[in-house]
């Protein structure tokens, strides 16, 4: 067993929340994007969405805050292994990365804009 190893689910649990926590103190974009997950949800329960509309925008909602969460992991990851030196193979990596989470938002706008659409019209 390595040292890394979780030794119980709730200890693995105990990391999760932790990393969680970690992101939602650290990331502003992530809580920005919480804030508006919540606001789109609510919002669809007021105009009272079907089921099937409410789990489509849960999940989108989900995906933007995922790619912002694995947005992090590689930016601290890829700040740990070249000790927040300048390389032009990290910028390429780090602005990929963001480019991800801009195309999620984007994509997740255009499926909100139809969905909201629909209900609102």
């Amino acid at each position: 067993m390595t040292k890394f190893k979780s030794t119980s689910i709730a200890e693995s649990i105990f990391h999760a929340i932790r990393g969680l926590k970690l992101a939602f103190s650290s990331q502003r974009n992530f809580v920005i994007e919480i804030i508006i997950s919540c606001i789109v949800i609510i919002a669809a329960l007021f105009l009272k969405f079907s089921l099937t509309d409410l789990v489509l925008v849960i999940i989108i909602c989900s995906l933007v805050l995922i790619c912002e969460l694995f947005n992090s992991v590689i930016e601290f990851t890829l700040d740990a292994v070249y000790k927040n030196n300048y390389s032009k193979l990290v910028e390429m990596a780090k602005d990929i990365s963001a480019g991800v989470v801009l195309f999620i938002i984007s994509v997740s706008a255009i499926a909100g804009l139809l969905l909201f659409g629909s209900y609102i019209l």
